[in-house]
């Protein structure tokens, strides 16, 4: 038995279709996402267009609707991004299609993080009915807020990180860990809770948003877990090779 036989190569026509397969799903999932919220998105559009404020990005609809709107802008940055790095060689990889891999992956990283994140903490910093005169409320008992929230609410929490928790461990290999994205979006609740609480914005800083909150994150973690980048100082494992001694004859 050959026992330095190397392992056989992937499969690439099943790398293919996986590569095609998941982003036409994805624009399938977006679609039937704008067909259901197409009514209420379509009330903001009038105003949003106009350029005014109240309306539109004082609104939940609002600000839904020109994230889906600044979309490809979004992926044209991501382009830009990428255009740059390859041109550059600064993307990691040692030939060229394993470059510029490396340079979209980074590219559409970063970009997701700011343009799935930003609209998100943008509603959670919306005031409320009384900002600056309703007393500041905090609400520390864990669980308890669940069943207020209904559940578009828990659904609303766990996308507020999950853009942070899908694409962070994939631009930064010091992120490539469950714990590690779970303290980040943990993190990130508190400081957003904090500042409603110091802002006097009239919203509850609960610690269930903060618990909601973290789990979107590690939830979406664990759907780019095989995107990761795996941490500098992890070697690569290494053929297994056989260590079979040489018995010289007896002279």
């Amino acid at each position: 038995m050959n026992h330095n036989a190397s392992p056989p190569a992937p499969d690439r026509p099943a790398r293919r279709v996986r590569g095609v397969l998941l982003p036409c799903l994805a624009v399938l999932g977006l679609a039937c996402v704008l067909f259901v919220l197409r009514g209420p998105l379509m009330m903001s559009a009038p105003r949003c267009m106009a350029g005014r404020w109240h309306g539109c990005y004082d609104t939940f609809n609002g600000v839904v609707l020109m994230t889906l709107v600044t979309l490809p802008l979004a992926v044209l940055a991501a382009w830009g991004l990428a255009r740059v790095r390859r041109a550059g060689g600064g993307a990691g990889g040692t030939g060229g299609t394993g470059r510029e891999s490396a340079a979209w992956r980074t590219s559409l990283a970063e970009v997701g993080m700011v343009h799935g994140t930003v609209p998100f903490l943008w509603l959670t910093m919306m005031p409320g009915a009384a900002p600056g005169i309703a007393p500041a409320r905090v609400s520390l008992v864990p669980l308890r807020d669940l069943a207020t929230m209904g559940s578009l609410g828990i659904i609303g929490n766990l996308l507020v990180f999950a853009s942070l928790g899908f694409f962070a461990p994939v631009r930064f290999a010091a992120m490539a860990s469950l714990p590690r994205i779970l303290a980040l979006g943990a993190g990130c609740s508190v400081l957003v809770e904090s500042a409603q609480y110091v802002l006097r914005l009239d919203r509850v800083s609960s610690v269930d948003d903060v618990l909601v909150n973290a789990a979107g994150a590690v939830l979406a973690g664990l759907a780019s877990r095989r995107w990761w980048r795996a941490p500098s100082g992890r070697s690569a494992p290494t053929p297994h090779t056989s260590h079979t001694s040489a018995i010289s004859p007896a002279a």
